[in-house]
């Protein structure tokens, strides 16, 4: 069975980025989209549409195109109420829409991973521990949280 991976916009983003000072990430972000991504079980949700959809979203109709291979997760009351707690206990900025739902998502519905390029708000070492006590508190999984460098498949020699 293949482990489940959350992929929040940013992901999404950058891979239709064109700056060239984020040449690296991007590139690292098709890697991993064309030969890692195969090996996992990929979802999106709702909010990261929500996201896209904003009004003058870089490079928005090719983001669109791209999320819309992938499965869609429904919010619920419960994940708003994950994502307000996180934002209640200063572990996400006040933004229901951004980081807080991403990470509610994917601790809710059991997500192995999210795959971000957050390094501020999510894929940050200084963020486990208060992640892992308030998912403690509710009762949520804690996904590892991580960039397109950090999940790859160990090859077999």
């Amino acid at each position: 069975m293949k482990e489940k991976v959350y992929i929040d916009s940013t992901i999404l983003s950058f891979y239709h980025d064109k700056r060239d000072e984020l040449k690296s990430w991007i590139e690292a972000t098709r890697k991993w989209w064309e030969f890692e991504m195969p090996n996992y079980d990929c979802w999106i949700s709702d909010a990261v549409f929500l996201e896209i959809q904003q009004e003058e979203y870089p490079n928005q109709q090719e983001v669109i195109r791209l999320a819309t291979i992938l499965p869609v997760l429904e919010s619920t009351p419960e994940i708003k109420l994950v994502a307000e707690y996180y934002v209640q206990n200063f572990l996400m900025p006040n933004d229901l829409l951004g980081d807080a739902i991403h990470l509610a998502f994917a601790s809710f519905f059991n997500f192995d991973y999210l795959l971000t390029w957050n390094c501020n708000h999510l894929a940050n070492a200084n963020k486990r521990k208060h992640i892992r006590v308030l998912n403690g508190r509710l009762g949520l999984s804690v996904p590892e949280i991580v960039t397109p460098l950090e999940l790859v498949k160990e090859e077999q020699t």
